[in-house]
């Protein structure tokens, strides 16, 4: 018996199968990469504003946030990271049940629920290798009250065993985001800018 010819059935499986494989080795869905979600059920989620203005200082928290940072490469946050993250603005509580119904009325939460950050790790450096600790700076859109308008957050990441920390603080202006600062009773003295605060942790998918 001869061997298979270029053109047998057996020489076309081979170069079929070199085909797959090689397609698998070079594709793109082949690059190692990395996924983290929002850990939902993690004790200390937490988002927090602050407003301060002379007399009266307030605060308003929630650990309704949800989200996920993705990227490709070996290396941590290497190439093509995307970040998308959520926060649930009906759930904000200030302590005062008048206060936290009215903020909701500012808000217009009916129409616009969810303060949305989407954007991408600009730049990370190590700060703390004895605990694999990052600063990072993020670039994106925020979205609030209807409108989408370009921003930067830094932050800080520290990697453990199966999940991360994230924190980050940065503030906003209410005019840039067509909020009127409240003039409800309970809203007597409001600050255009509003600091923002969160803290939260990020199980490793992948």
């Amino acid at each position: 018996m001869g061997l298979p010819t270029t053109n047998s059935p057996l020489n076309c499986k081979l170069c079929l199968m070199r085909w797959f494989i090689c397609l698998l080795i070079c594709s793109p869905l082949a690059v190692h990469g990395g996924e983290w979600h929002v850990d939902k059920k993690a004790e200390g989620n937490q988002v927090e504003f602050t407003s301060k203005v002379v007399a009266l200082t307030f605060t308003g928290t929630t650990d309704k946030i949800d989200g996920f940072i993705y990227w490709e490469g070996d290396s941590l946050f290497a190439v093509k990271d995307q970040l998308h993250f959520e926060v649930d603005l009906a759930s904000f509580d200030t302590g005062i049940g008048k206060r936290d119904r009215d903020m909701r009325q500012v808000l217009d939460t009916d129409q616009w629920p969810k303060a949305v950050y989407k954007g991408e790790i600009a730049e990370h450096t190590e700060v703390d290798s004895t605990v694999v600790a990052y600063g990072v700076k993020t670039k994106g859109i925020l979205s609030l009250h209807g409108v989408d308008r370009a921003v930067e957050v830094p932050g800080t990441v520290v990697v453990e065993e199966g999940r991360s920390k994230v924190e980050a603080a940065f503030t906003i202006k209410l005019a840039d985001y067509n909020i009127e600062a409240p003039s409800l009773a309970a809203f007597v003295k409001v600050s255009q800018e509003i600091a923002i605060e969160v803290s939260f942790y990020l199980k490793h998918v992948q």
